[in-house]
């Protein structure tokens, strides 16, 4: 049996995690492109990957609020605790009875759910970080319902990584970042340190996978979620069904699969896409689109980048406008239409269509100029919307565009003045 760990030595590992904290607090931060709310009843929850930037932005706003009591339960000293007075109490010792309260990596904490309502009872502001998010949806949805904030955090968008230059690059200059962004992808450390960016992503999910995953769910067939993640990150902003992704991987079952595809959603590794339709009982039963969380890390294990830049800028789209949904207050669906058309995002409010947006490396070719029109044509006259967008890495302007009787204009956009412009 192992040891109970006391009151004092929680207190030591405490301090060691100020100091570390402290330390951090030290470095350069670059401001975060998220919604936030002052210190009050709400509990602010910063959900999203390992290594975004959560535990910074997170001890930015307790510094913001005049400081506070930090306990980081991504800490193996911390495993063994099982009385949550134990972790109170040494916070109070080390913090003196602190008003704001940082719980970091929250999700390692078994019924964590119950010291968090504890504490908002006792009157204490809180700020929760976590990167599982059924920290998101259930969890969430049922301990702490009408009281919390949430807030996504993902690895640096696009006007992140430029407020990182603290520069004022030329359009032209703008391209070839969003060339290089959408390879290197956007997590903090190998874009602020020098580090080896392949290495450290490769390192990162190998991390996630074990640590979060196999280790979490007790899977035994390594092999093939390993087998899985390769196969997804080669993949991205391509359809999937669980049927295929057994046959590739070498799992007997689909089930096993749509298990493993959860699992690696709710790690924040991908997400996924449905493909739109009016009746539910369709989109259930129609494949999904995959995408990587971060490019990053799709260049690293996945494709070569060279292969298919325009997966890549697909991805950054997809990453966008998850993040919005993420918040709440909007829906993202790729369309298809009866001869295989295909539009790449469905952006719906409520019961509207707000916008069709295709995203595409460049249009130079006339082939692959009409079949990106017509999809948005034919989606627009379904769908009854207007704002029909296509992103390409230069285009700039609005057109009107016919095809056998339809018509519309078609707004032309570059992709690098679109990421600019989304938050």
């Amino acid at each position: 049996m192992k040891n109970k760990m006391n009151t004092s030595s929680l207190q030591d590992v405490l301090e060691t995690q100020k100091r570390e904290m402290e330390d951090r607090l030290k470095e350069r931060y670059i401001e975060r492109d998220v919604q936030t709310v002052p210190a009050g009843q709400l509990v602010r929850v910063v959900v999203g990957p390992r290594r975004a930037g959560k535990s910074f932005l997170a001890a930015h706003l307790l510094r913001a609020d005049g400081g506070g009591g930090y306990v980081n339960f991504d800490d193996e000293r911390l495993l063994d605790v099982q009385d949550y007075d134990d972790i109170v109490n040494a916070m109070n010792l080390v913090y003196g009875k602190p008003k704001t309260v940082l719980l970091d990596e929250v999700q390692n904490l078994a019924r964590w759910e119950l010291l968090v309502n504890r504490l908002q009872r006792q009157g204490r502001r809180l700020i929760v970080t976590g990167s599982n998010s059924n920290l998101l949806s259930s969890e969430l949805a049922t301990h702490l319902t009408g009281r919390h904030m949430l807030i996504p955090l993902l690895p640096f968008g696009y006007r992140e990584r430029l407020r990182l230059l603290n520069t004022s690059p030329t359009d032209s200059e703008r391209r070839t970042l969003l060339a290089e962004y959408s390879r290197s992808g956007g997590f903090p450390e190998p874009l602020m340190q020098p580090l080896n960016r392949t290495d450290y992503l490769r390192t990162l999910v190998n991390s996630v996978l074990y640590k979060d995953i196999v280790k979490r769910h007790r899977v035994r067939a390594v092999q093939g979620i390993e087998n899985l993640v390769h196969y997804l990150f080669s993949n991205v902003a391509k359809e999937y069904s669980f049927r295929t992704l057994g046959q590739v991987t070498g799992c007997r079952s689909a089930n096993t699969v749509q298990k493993y595809v959860k699992y690696l959603e709710e790690s924040f590794l991908f997400f996924s896409l449905p493909r739109f339709s009016f009746k539910v009982r369709e989109q259930v039963a129609f494949n999904k689109k995959i995408y990587a969380t971060d490019t990053g890390m799709a260049a690293a294990l996945g494709f070569r980048p060279g292969e298919d830049a325009g997966r890549l800028y697909e991805n950054l789209v997809a990453i966008a406008l998850w993040k919005k949904s993420l918040a709440g207050g909007l829906n993202v669906f790729f369309w298809k239409g009866a001869g295989n058309e295909e539009v790449d995002f469905v952006v719906r409010k409520g019961l509207k269509t707000e916008a069709l947006i295709q995203v595409c490396q460049t249009v130079d070719n006339p082939r692959t100029l009409e079949r990106e029109t017509r999809a948005l044509l034919k989606a627009g006259k379904e769908l009854n919307c207007a704002n029909r967008i296509l992103l390409t890495e230069d285009a700039e302007k609005t057109e009107p565009v016919e095809w056998f009787g339809l018509k519309g204009e078609i707004r032309f956009m570059p992709l690098w003045k679109w990421l600019e412009r989304e938050r």
